[in-house]
């Protein structure tokens, strides 16, 4: 099946560098197939005969031997990716795609937390949780966000990782070439 893997918090600000080519030798002594990267963040397009569960941590657990790092590990498959994609609820002339976000959490939080964090007005900023995916909508840009993934992973007490629209579209079409 095909799988794409997220990892959280590497190559930022210098910290946890990687190679995405290194990574991908790294991964192939680890026994994975074909590994295809995009960008130097830590998104990952393969093949796997596992579960998701399984393939976050065989992922995991070859970045911590080859790395000695603890890197969190989010893995959707493609069909879950278009579902992603196709419930984006910020639509209209109001909302540039260019500023649309996605939170892709390791488990489904619970309600009680979700409540917490969408019971806040977070103007001009809009946060919807759907199951393990936050959809964010940040207008000035992730950079001015309140809604960044340290808060997201505080309030929501799950791991996360965030990424822009283009790079979920990007990882979607990288799956289908393969």
């Amino acid at each position: 099946m095909l799988y794409i893997a997220f990892l959280r918090g590497i190559n930022v600000s210098g910290q946890k560098k990687i190679k995405m080519a290194k990574l991908r030798q790294k991964l192939s002594e680890c026994g994975f197939g074909e590994v295809h990267t995009y960008i130097q963040s830590g998104n990952l397009a393969l093949r796997a005969d596992a579960q998701p569960s399984d393939l976050e941590r065989a992922l995991k657990d070859c970045i911590a031997q080859h790395y000695g790092w603890d890197v969190p590990v989010v893995v959707r498959t493609v069909d879950e990716m278009k579902s992603i994609l196709a419930q984006i609820p910020f639509k209209g002339k109001k909302y540039l795609l260019e500023r649309i976000y996605f939170a892709l959490l390791h488990e489904a939080p619970s309600s009680e937390a979700v409540e917490d964090l969408t019971g806040v007005d977070f103007s001009p900023e809009e946060v919807i949780v759907q199951q393990k995916t936050v959809y964010l909508y940040s207008p000035d840009g992730a950079g001015k966000s309140k809604l960044n993934n340290n808060f997201l992973e505080r309030k929501l007490k799950v791991s996360a990782t965030t990424r822009n629209l283009y790079t979920m579209q990007k990882m979607i079409a990288l799956c289908e070439e393969l």
